[in-house]
């Protein structure tokens, strides 16, 4: 299992081979070596005519038979969601899963052509390597649990607390962290300096809540069998697996007991801020050095670090001081099993399938095995396989119309922050001053990340991802201590999303989700404002949430509102918390409000000020009234649009337990419904469910 480092600043909107034939290539070159002819430069292509559609607003999408006062999520998507279920290889299917899969075939020919290149180098080299051996099937049956076998002898060797905390770095260095994520962010008090920054980690269920809660029993009971049939099929007894399943889970629960939800974690972004010097947290963990760790890991002793989550740490020096090793070998072995299951044979990647997606989420049929390698290379050299995706799906003057917009979104938030009626003219000021600090980047990176030294080959799949994890880990590692670089991504560009982070203050939109129904560099000025004009304020918004508005404009974790405009704040929100509390599935599950706070307050800023975007940009043009529709309907219609979307039941119940955005059905109508410019594009009347007035109507941004 690698635990790897959360995401705490993206606030959003997945070798003897090869050294063969090269030495073969060798022999085979003139013995002139000035007539010898360096391999071709791989020229990529794109056949767009193999490329799944996008899914755009359309009029017959409408259901007539609903009135958009009422049931607008209806009225704009029901017909589209019964025509379209969920494919059986997912577990949700709209507007972003469309683009997802048309940025993975995209990205399929691109690895197929690196793959098939002779001499491929650089980044082409790197994806070419994990797609021919993450595609060799055969192998990695005959292989069977092989790749990890040493792995394994070392942990059953492990009979005391020195020789588990002694592997616990050994892991670690190589990027296989079990118990917690390690790795470099910037400094909170000095944004423009990297920090080293430990987190909580070590469950295998989704957030601590799944080893408590009623509701959560069948899944625990489920965990227990996975990991039992896991242990099972590295050759473990099956008495001895189940008896060892027992002691894992009572291993984990106990790690629950002292971690934070994950609603905790979203919702107080200062728990990831806890400075303390290493003698300090030697003190706090008796039984775990820190200053050994550092130095295991290769990283310079550093006068503080940010140990978050305390009391999680000294739970996990007790478990070394009172935990039978036998415990702690099992909990290992299966931790390292797992988490090598998907690059593995067939049995165990199966057995992993069943378990995380088929009983957690409701997926029906595990994905081909192209998208699973895809998703491989995303996660291990995302922004290597993104150079070669940006010179075949985004152009210039997509980059020109978005940066356009951006600017156009700005100045009509700072319009919306100059005439709040809530805030006092000093945190105004800060307010305006962190708008016009905002970076933006569209599209990819200006500069991309260096990847030599990453050694890959076509010899081992598991070989290759653990040679690029440790490569990245390592990478990551390199920056504590060092100037932040501003010029780094935290997405690649195949990505279909997009995220603002408070301590750069900046805003990031990737090439992918610059397609329909977010963005069309063909479509009408309130289908582009309604999709990716509504995306790009969502993000601006985040660094007013209850979290971004908790860092200044040059990135500071720092207080810039007076009391009572923090008060007034606080109240604000605490109506959006009741308006999402209120909402309920058809299955009658309740939404947290308070755990969703963050992107609903992101939304609701968002659309405002991408509807005042709009209107700013039309001027006194007369309104085209497209299909018999207006300007401000299809602003909201297209906004709805991108929020069409299916869940299987257990995904949707998942979703509602573990993350921190609404479900998609409930985004489409939140927003709107507080906004009376809605409400006048449809003549929706007083008492109308998308009609909110005095009390129960939320203006924040």
């Amino acid at each position: 299992m690698i635990a790897r480092k959360p995401q705490i600043l993206m606030l959003s909107v997945a070798v003897a081979a090869a050294l063969a034939a090269c030495a073969k290539k060798e022999e085979a070159a003139p013995a002139d070596a000035a007539t010898a002819q360096a391999p071709a430069a791989l020229e990529l292509k794109l056949d767009e005519s193999s490329l799944p559609g996008v899914n755009r607003f359309q009029l017959s999408d409408l259901d007539t038979t609903k009135n958009a006062c009422t049931d607008f999520a209806g009225y704009a998507n029901g017909k589209w969601l019964a025509a379209n279920a969920i494919p059986s290889d997912r577990t949700s299917w709209g507007a972003f899963e469309m683009l997802a899969e048309r940025s993975t075939a995209i990205q399929k020919q691109l690895a197929e052509q690196a793959a098939a290149h002779a001499g491929a180098t650089g980044v082409e080299k790197i994806v070419g390597d994990l797609w021919s051996t993450g595609m060799d099937e055969a192998k990695a049956n005959a292989q069977g649990i092989e790749p990890i076998v040493p792995e394994l002898k070392t942990i059953d060797g492990l009979q005391d607390k020195d020789a588990i905390v002694a592997y616990l770095n050994q892991s670690a260095a190589k990027g296989q962290a079990f118990l917690f994520g390690f790795g470099a962010e910037a400094d909170f008090q000095k944004p423009d300096t990297n920090m080293a920054y430990a987190f909580q980690g070590g469950l295998g269920l989704p957030d601590k809540n799944f080893y408590f809660d009623a509701d959560k029993k069948t899944i625990r009971d489920e965990y227990v069998k996975h990991i039992a049939k896991v242990l099972e099929l590295s050759g473990v007894a099956t008495a001895d697996a189940q008896k060892q399943a027992g002691d894992i889970m009572a291993f984990e629960t106990r790690l629950a007991k002292a971690s934070k939800s994950r609603e905790e974690m979203s919702r107080d972004v200062s728990i990831y801020y806890n400075p303390v010097t290493l003698a300090d947290a030697d003190k706090l963990t008796p039984n775990f050095s820190w200053t050994k760790f550092f130095e295991s890991q290769g990283v310079a002793p550093q006068e503080k670090f940010s140990l978050a989550v305390p009391a999680f740490h000294q739970e996990v020096s007790k478990m070394l001081g009172d935990t039978d090793p036998a415990a702690w070998r099992a909990y290992l072995r299966f931790h390292t099993i797992d988490g090598a299951a998907p690059y593995l044979s067939n049995a165990f990647a199966n057995e992993s399938f069943n378990f995380y997606n088929k009983t957690l989420r409701g997926q029906k049929e595990i994905e081909a095995r192209w998208k699973r390698v895809l998703g491989t290379i995303e996660e291990q050299s995302g922004e290597a396989l993104g150079q070669m995706y940006v010179k075949v799906a985004f152009t210039p003057e997509s980059k020109a119309k978005m940066e356009t917009l951006v600017a156009n979104l700005g100045t009509a938030l700072k319009a919306r922050i100059q005439n709040l009626a809530w805030m006092s003219d000093e945190t105004k000021a800060k307010a305006m001053e962190k708008q016009a600090a905002f970076t933006t980047k569209i599209g990819y990176p200006d500069k991309w990340r260096d990847w030599s030294g990453l050694a890959t080959s076509r010899d081992s799949y598991y070989g290759n991802v653990q040679a690029a994890t440790e490569f990245n880990y390592k990478w990551n590692l390199g920056k504590i201590g060092k100037p932040v670089d501003r010029t780094e991504w935290g997405m690649p560009p195949q990505m279909v999303n997009a995220y603002y982070n408070p301590l750069q203050n900046e805003i990031v939109f990737p090439a992918a989700i610059l397609q329909p129904p977010f963005f069309d560099p063909n479509a009408t000025d309130e289908m582009n404002y309604g999709g990716i004009g509504a995306v790009i304020g969502h993000e601006m918004t985040h660094g007013y949430d209850d979290q971004g508005s908790r860092f200044g404009a040059t990135g500071k974790f720092e207080n810039w509102w007076s009391d009572a405009d923090a008060k007034g704040f606080k109240a604000l929100t605490g109506k959006l918390v009741a308006q999402f509390n209120g909402y309920r599935t058809d299955a009658g599950q309740a939404i947290n409000g308070n755990h969703t706070l963050g992107e609903n307050i992101a939304d609701l800023g968002g659309l405002a000020t991408a509807y005042d975007a709009m209107k700013a940009a039309a001027g006194d043009t007369p309104d085209p009234k497209t299909d018999g529709l207006t300007r401000d309907q299809r602003f909201f219609l297209n906004w709805a649009t991108v929020w069409r979307r299916n869940f299987t039941p257990e995904e949707l119940k998942n979703r509602i337990a573990t993350d921190e955005h609404a479900p998609a059905q409930f985004r489409a109508i939140g927003a709107p419904s507080n906004l009376p410019t809605f409400a006048a594009a449809f003549s929706c009347k007083a008492g109308d469910a998308m009609v909110r007035t005095g009390d129960q109507q939320v203006v924040i941004w």
